[in-house]
This record gives C-alpha cells, structure tokens and sequence, in this order.
C-alpha cells in the first residue's frame, strides 16, 4: 500500500493529546479518521515524530501514514485538508514516504519553542498560545543557567513520572532563551525529548528568571537526578513542536 510523509500544524487546544487516548478527541484520531475515505473506509494508522501532550501545539509536526488509495502527494494533502474540517489541524505537505522511512524511527533532531508572555496585563490576543508571567524574568540569567544544561545527561530530574522511555540519558543540543519586548522565547532542540522535559526545564528555568533561585541551581537539579527537586511542570499552552529533521530530508510537495 502507498505510504506517505506529512508536515502538519495543529492547535493543542480542544484535543487530548496527539495520541488517540478513550477520554477525548486525538489529532492522530482526527487524522486516521479523514483518511478513511482514501482507505477503503477505514481509519489509517498513523506514527508522528513527536507525541504532543494535551495543549501543546505544532507547527512542523511530522507523521507517516498508510492508505489504500494510490494518489499524487497533492491530492492526498487536499484530501485531508478537506475531511479535517473543522478541526485546527492542517495538512501543510505531502510526499511519498521512502522505503522504510518512519516519522518517528527516521527523526534525527526535533525542535520546539516555549513561550512566556511577561507582563502584568493577561493576554487576550494570545491566549492559550503562551505562559502568562506577570512578574518580571530575568532572561539573561535563565538563558545563562540554560546552556549547563546542554550535552549528554542523565535527565531524569526534568522527566515526568508517567515517562516511559527506558532510560533517561539524552543530548541536549539546543537551549536558547531570548526576551522580544514582552516575550521571552525558549528554543530546546535534541535528537529526542523524555516526557515534559521541555516544560520542566522552563518551569525550572524560571525559578531562576525569578530570582528565587541561583544561575547554578538548574545543573544542580541536574545532577541530583531527582524529579521533586525541580521547578514546576510549564503549562502546555506555551509549548509549540516546531520541527523533526531528517537526513534525507523528504522531498515534500
């Protein structure tokens, strides 16, 4: 059967998670479900490079999914487009999958971006789309704290209870945090991520942005490998999936 690779966008908001789970609406349910049409009436499995959590949205979230129908990329893309409605999830490329090219298994780096709105007035515009801090960040100092982190690291400190991974040694290639007037922006790249580090590692980060904690505090938690002694788990709002990297790159339409 015609395999495909997709690049999505999505907001997290009105879905569980990307996983279909029994207590509400998935993306991936969403999207097996649309493709039934191109797949003799049945839901198409799908695999994404990224399991976003409940809230969490994506701009460049990858996925690979089987159908029994045989169509041009384009016409696969618009397909799902249509039959997606009215759901905030979108179809933004198509391309035939390689052989044994997995969304998932295939991924050598993947990106995301936090963002904090930092002021006193809530946001109304953005809503939903951002953590509201309205005490001022030291942004400077999170980013400072930020790059002990990077490298090859037993992360079990910044990992969620629930995570399943087998073990908690990752490479963090990539924590950058920049202020843009009242926002600050975190960028977190790796080749892969445990469950809610992202959110730990800036919940943690901004006990220090706050002043309530040292630069070295992070890396302390860090190196203590304990869970309860860091900082709280960032909302899911603020938490965007920007992109997964392959080598080769598909060759999207």
């Amino acid at each position: 059967m015609p395999r495909y690779a997709l690049t999505l966008e999505y907001d997290g908001a009105p879905f569980v998670g990307w996983q279909r789970q029994a207590n509400g609406l998935s993306v991936q349910q969403v999207l097996e479900e649309a493709a039934a049409a191109l797949n003799n009436g049945v839901p198409a499995v799908t695999t994404a490079a990224g399991r976003t959590d409940a809230g969490v949205h994506a701009e460049g979230q990858v996925a690979d999914i089987e159908i029994a129908a045989d169509l041009a990329p384009e016409r696969v893309r618009e397909a799902l487009n249509f039959r997606t409605r009215p759901h905030p999830v979108s179809v933004l490329r198509a391309t035939r999958a390689a052989e044994g090219w997995s969304a998932r298994f295939s991924c050598i780096g993947r990106g995301y971006r936090y963002r904090i709105l930092n002021r006193r007035p809530r946001p109304a515009l953005d809503a939903g789309r951002v953590w509201h801090v309205p005490q001022r960040l030291d942004a400077g100092a999170m980013h400072e704290a930020a790059q002990m982190l990077l490298g090859k690291h037993d992360f079990s400190a910044y990992r969620a209870a629930s995570c399943q991974a087998k073990d908690a040694l990752r490479t963090l290639d990539r924590l950058d945090v920049s202020r843009f007037g009242e926002e600050i922006e975190i960028r977190a790249e790796a080749r892969s991520f445990l469950h809610h580090q992202v959110r730990n590692m800036v919940g943690t980060l901004a006990q220090v942005g706050l002043g309530k904690r040292p630069v070295s505090w992070p890396r302390s938690v860090l190196d203590g490998r304990d869970r309860t002694r860091a900082g709280q788990t960032a909302p899911a709002e603020g938490l965007t999936f920007l992109f997964a990297r392959y080598d080769p790159a598909p060759d999207w339409v």
